[in-house]
């Protein structure tokens, strides 16, 4: 029997995010209910605010999340009623040629539940990243819930179901960091925070933040950063290869998603070296640059998405190493706030006053 719960809805775009009552319905084949206990207010649930990803108004706003599932639906054997989970993205399929050859972080045919939610009228609901987690309850598919250690804190454990999981991602998997590297992360708010985290975790003897914001800059050496350099007073180009005996970083990860920013990363990380491109671009930007000096660079330009992660590999690991004291991701976490309070939350948010607002039912 399907069941009414509180959710936060955007109805056109930029119209302001606001609570209001949705329909949930029993899970089907292959789907689970999730009673949410927190979830990150991401700069990802701005962009489907804005418009800025598409147009499937109304939206069911939230995706970085954690809670207890509540209900599964048919052939569920991956979760039961009452684990402790994480929810993700990027539920894999196992039979797309990218899970055939062993490699299902870059699945081509990930899902999500099969039904809709909905308001009370029975308007069909355009879940965030297919989850909607700005509500009491959420329906997903159950390959979306990754069970981790119930003793986590559900506000830190919600943050790797995005952001934080992609900046570490950005540093581990996709940009390969190792012990004694060179790593300049450009763009220093959650995501690229995760990544300085991350670059310090996997060894990085040199890592230095850039932004334009000293309380970041700031933030961002308690995350691990060895240097900070100001783009908005300095050349960053110039400054990570002074700060790299001339060379350039071994990895600079980019963490804006704008083109002069990419352009910056492009140049300031050594011959041979890896750009990652986490932050996430508008569909009108493009970027312009010398063939010669892609081709005469040589290196690797690696997009991350999602942090190229595994949710079942790679969530429980890291809820792991925070119960070990080894990864501070409470650290990211500035505010809780409730479900009525996502708008002045997403103002924080631009305004860059926070690395993470939580909402915490």
């Amino acid at each position: 029997m399907s069941q009414q719960v509180r959710g936060v809805v955007v109805t056109a775009k930029d119209a302001p995010a606001e609570v209001t009552t949705i329909v949930i319905p029993d899970p089907g084949p292959g789907e689970a209910v999730v009673r949410i206990e927190a979830c990150g207010v991401c700069h990802t649930d701005l962009h489907y605010k804005q418009g800025g990803i598409g147009d499937e108004f109304p939206y069911l706003l939230g995706h970085e999340a954690a809670g207890v599932v509540e209900s599964v639906g048919e052939g569920v054997d991956e979760v039961s009623v009452g684990d402790f989970v994480v929810l993700n993205w990027r539920a894999v399929c196992g039979q797309c040629r990218a899970c055939r050859r062993g490699r299902p972080q870059y699945c081509f045919a990930t899902h999500n539940a099969k039904q809709r939610m909905t308001l009370e009228d029975g308007t069909e609901l355009s879940p965030a990243l297919g989850i909607g987690a700005f509500a009491e309850k959420t329906l997903v598919a159950a390959g979306q819930c990754t069970k981790v250690d119930p003793a986590v804190s559900p506000a830190v454990a919600g943050l790797l179901g995005c952001g934080v999981m992609a900046g570490i991602g950005a540093a581990i998997n996709t940009g390969n960091v190792g012990r004694g590297d060179s790593v300049a992360v450009i763009g220093c708010g959650g995501v690229g925070g995760a990544a300085i985290m991350g670059s310090r975790l996997a060894g990085a003897a040199r890592i230095i933040a850039v932004d334009i914001d000293d309380a970041k800059l700031a933030t961002a050496r308690s995350l691990g950063a060895t240097h900070t350099v100001n783009s908005r007073t300095q050349d960053p180009v110039e400054a990570i290869r002074e700060l790299t005996g001339g060379n350039g970083a071994d990895v600079v990860v980019e963490a804006v998603g704008r083109p002069e920013t990419y352009e910056q990363a492009f140049y300031a990380r050594d011959l041979a070296g890896t750009v990652v491109l986490v932050g996430v671009p508008t569909p009108d930007m493009r970027i312009e640059l010398p063939l010669l000096d892609v081709f005469g660079r040589g290196g690797a330009l690696k997009s991350s998405w999602y942090g190229d992660c595994l949710p079942e590999r790679d969530f429980p690991m890291l809820v792991d190493l925070h119960q070990q004291g080894r990864l501070d991701l409470g650290a990211f976490v500035t505010e809780t706030v409730g479900l009525g309070d996502v708008e002045k939350a997403f103002a924080r948010m631009h305004d860059g006053d926070v690395l993470r607002s939580v909402v915490v039912l």
